[in-house]
């Protein structure tokens, strides 16, 4: 496969996991400010956009902000706007190797944002089209292009980028609730409040949340089981590793980081939480950064840009 193709692919898989977490991040904090008549909406506000390597300088920040620089900015690398016109344009780049049915989901997801359909929309459908569509890309990649090497790559992007996010959330949630209602605000922004009720029942301490979405090997937004799909999808694509160990940086800096949470206990990682998830970013950038040198022959990897507003 040429490297500008599977450049192309590995950040389809990441522009369309971005778009989708981000709608559920606003959905949810949007929709906390509407639901909690006493919380700081300028310190909630400052905090989302930190977290999404935004830096907001002067003036006040409000739901209106959030909703102009993380949905509708075309030129804000954490939008959504930009992520779909960035996938749209990746997927126009490998047009010979993605599905048609690929193809024409994130052609119309761009061509409805281009048409301004995110503006015209309540926010909450907006969150919801997004949500739906990016879901609907990412189903079409897996069920109608062949798993080789091209659909390797855009589920590696994927996992990558929705460890990354995760990881976001986790902190955001501790820095905007305070650590009594931060890990159900957690799970709902990752879409895991469903499937952590049914696992664990009537339990709802934060412990037992943390243990959910850090160590749970079953749900596929957990940190664990995506570290162990991101080094899968390494070892599929080198598979003389599999003979020889790591095959490369990127498989050596995931297979650690997979290592060091399964034998961590779980009080130890909840102990300095905040730093365990800069931790698993900086995993994710050095990941990217090593896949880049070993599959795109140079190519300089897009980052996340911190802007002043």
């Amino acid at each position: 496969m040429l490297s500008r193709i599977a450049e192309a692919l590995f950040w389809i898989g990441r522009y369309v996991e971005r778009a989708e977490c981000t709608a559920r991040i606003l959905d949810t904090y949007l929709q906390l400010l509407i639901e909690d008549p006493v919380i700081d909406e300028e310190a909630t506000c400052r905090s989302v956009m930190a977290a999404m390597g935004i830096a907001y300088g002067e003036g006040t920040p409000d739901a209106g902000t959030l909703l102009q620089t993380l949905l509708l900015d075309r030129t804000a690398a954490p939008s959504i706007a930009y992520a779909i016109e960035t996938a749209r344009e990746n997927a126009r780049r490998s047009r010979e190797v993605v599905s048609t049915e690929v193809w024409e989901a994130i052609n119309s997801t761009y061509n409805a944002v281009l048409a301004g359909q995110l503006q015209q929309r309540r926010p909450a459908d907006a969150f919801r089209f997004v949500r739906e569509r990016a879901s609907m890309i990412s189903a079409l990649a897996d069920s109608t292009q062949s798993h080789d090497d091209g659909w390797q790559f855009i589920v590696l992007g994927r996992s990558i980028e929705r460890i990354d996010m995760t990881a976001r959330l986790i902190t955001m949630g501790n820095y905007v609730s305070g650590p009594n209602g931060a890990w159900a605000l957690t799970l709902r922004s990752c879409g895991a409040a469903h499937a952590f009720t049914r696992v664990y029942r009537v339990t709802e301490s934060p412990r037992a949340a943390a243990e959910f979405l850090l160590l749970d090997r079953l749900f596929p937004r957990s940190i664990s089981h995506l570290l162990e799909q991101a080094g899968h999808c390494l070892e599929e694509l080198d598979p003389r590793s599999r003979r020889v160990g790591f095959g490369g940086d990127a498989a050596r800096v995931i297979g650690q980081a997979h290592a060091r949470l399964s034998y961590l206990s779980l009080t130890d990682l909840v102990t300095d939480l905040p730093r365990e998830m800069e931790e698993l970013q900086r995993v994710c950038a050095d990941a990217t950064e090593a896949i880049a040198k070993r599959y795109f022959e140079g190519v300089v990897a897009p980052e996340w840009l911190t802007e002043a507003l």
